[in-house]
């Protein structure tokens, strides 16, 4: 096991989360089971945004026709696949913790698509990438209770792995909840929401801020694009809490209701919490720094 995955979550804890079922996720999700904040543009649908963001990842991060993709906690694999059907990228490969979303893109059958059930902080591919994506992932990469330096340290060897797997020239583009940079840590997990949060969510997991993020970035990555998209969240998790509620019994028939109610407080707090801005999410697209 990596030095970097003893200051994150452990796989068990990412599988506690997102190896519920294909099933149960697809009741909420979009046809592309894709968990994390999509890109509204107007009227939009689920749908339609999910492909926006998708799409602003995959611009940002440069990927075209003969071009390598490597994408860090991929999912059920909805941006690899859009890679190679719609940008024609000549490979993309995913990694996530997860069996069951490993199991899932694995049955999709496509030549140019890869996924691996592996950390990234063990990746060893076999040429240099054109394009590295992550999106939901981040947030994962510390545990809570850490200090300020070692989260940093933590996130540095991230961005500097990551600049060691790219082509002179790539691009990196990173999505991720995040922290305004003055928050109370200590008191947020004083709180019993954020015990909740902790212990039935996202166990083993923390969220970054901004300068965080930029700091331990500098030395290998040029930010070239920064959103907060904090509002798009909130829409998000609403969608995501109105579809659970619609099909409760069968969500309850899946999982149980105890995750269900978890789920719903937290689609619902969690919106209130993106809306003033207690919690942001950031889209941020770097480009490699040259030697």
């Amino acid at each position: 096991m990596s030095a970097v995955r003893k200051v994150g979550a452990t796989p068990q804890a990412i599988q506690a989360h997102y190896d519920a079922g294909d099933a149960f996720f697809a009741l909420f999700l979009d046809p592309t089971r894709t968990y994390s904040c999509a890109l509204f543009n107007g009227d939009d649908d689920l749908d339609a945004a999910q492909r926006a963001k998708i799409d602003w990842h995959l611009d940002q991060s440069g990927v075209a026709a003969d071009k390598r993709l490597l994408d860090i906690g991929c999912g059920w694999g909805a941006l690899i696949e859009r890679a190679v059907w719609a940008r024609d990228a000549a490979h993309a490969t995913g990694l996530t913790l997860s069996a069951a979303q490993a199991a899932h893109v694995a049955s999709m059958g496509h030549a140019r698509l890869e996924v691996r059930l592996e950390d990234w902080a063990d990746h060893a591919p076999s040429a240099p990438y054109d394009a590295i994506t992550s999106v939901g992932a981040f947030e994962h990469f510390a545990a809570a209770g850490l200090s300020r330096d070692v989260r940093v340290d933590a996130y540095r060897r991230f961005f500097t792995k990551c600049a060691a797997m790219l082509a002179p020239g790539g691009r990196l583009s990173i999505q991720t909840i995040a922290y305004p940079a003055a928050f109370d840590r200590a008191a947020y997990d004083a709180t019993d929401y954020g015990a909740f949060v902790r212990e039935r969510i996202f166990p083993e997991s923390d969220l970054p801020t901004l300068p965080e993020i930029l700091e331990a970035a500098d030395s290998v990555f040029e930010p070239v694009i920064i959103r907060n998209d904090r509002r798009h969240y909130a829409r998000t998790a609403r969608i995501w809490r109105r579809r659970l509620r619609e099909r409760r019994d069968e969500a309850v028939a899946l999982v149980g209701q105890r995750r269900v109610d978890d789920l719903d407080r937290y689609f619902r707090t969690s919106a209130g919490a993106f809306d003033i801005g207690t919690l942001q999410l950031l889209r941020v697209a770097f480009q490699k720094r040259r030697a």
